[in-house]
């Protein structure tokens, strides 16, 4: 996964440890559901960016290019 726009090591041992191990599977699972399931298992280390860092690896963006009315409407699927 590390050779996914911005995923990292972490970013990818944690994705991997939830079952997601490919670009195809987090478009198929989704953004918000890879991320709840990161955050389920790393509360203290997931940040947001880690939101938009998926986001922007499906967008093919860097995580800051993300737009914001696609983070709001991350942040209003989050709940």
């Amino acid at each position: 996964m590390t050779d996914i726009r911005n995923i990292g090591p972490a970013s990818a041992k944690w994705l991997a440890q939830v079952g997601i191990e490919s670009l195809e599977d987090l478009e198929r699972v989704g953004t918000v559901e890879a991320y709840r399931r990161v955050k389920e298992i790393e509360p203290k280390k997931a940040s947001l960016n880690l939101l938009w860092a998926l986001q922007g690896a499906v967008m093919e963006l860097h995580w800051i290019d993300v737009p914001d009315e696609v983070k709001q409407q991350l942040l209003e699927e989050l709940g």
